[in-house]
């Protein structure tokens, strides 16, 4: 939704007031893109998602009883939340997941009259044996 003229003039004033009070902070935020700041996510991810893969691997090569199982899983551990964290970090990058599902379910309506896929994964396992036994007692 567009400011209207008013909210823009107010806007123009505090960024004003902002850039002659503290200019230094002032240009570091208007000159900041949320991406880098992802992207840095995304490397440092996968930095660690490395350092877990040396970690699983040294915990296999290793002979310390105990030690061995605890290092292996927490190699394991840091794999899996690196991927976790660089996944949500590229999905925030790019936007992926945040619109809605067009009106109507993702592909339509489906041959022959059936529902949609996502539509029909949401109804439960008897609805849908009901709904079989219908269409052939009914002769469709």
């Amino acid at each position: 939704m567009p400011l209207s003229e008013h909210e823009q003039r107010m806007l123009e004033q505090i960024e004003q007031a902002l850039y002659a009070e503290d200019p230094k902070f002032a240009h570091a935020v208007r000159s900041t893109n949320p991406q880098v700041h992802y992207k840095r996510r995304i490397v440092k991810a996968a930095l660690g998602f490395v350092l877990g893969v040396c970690a699983l691997m040294t915990g296999l090569v290793m002979n310390a009883g105990t030690v061995t199982i605890v290092v292996s899983v927490t190699g394991f551990l840091l794999m899996v939340v690196c991927c976790v964290w660089a996944l949500t970090s590229w999905k925030r990058m790019t936007g992926v997941g945040s619109e809605a599902a067009p009106p109507g379910g993702a592909g339509g309506g489906g041959a022959a009259g059936r529902p949609a896929r996502r539509e029909r994964s949401k109804r439960g396992f008897m609805d849908r044996m009901e709904e079989r036994w219908r269409r052939r007692t009914e002769g469709e």
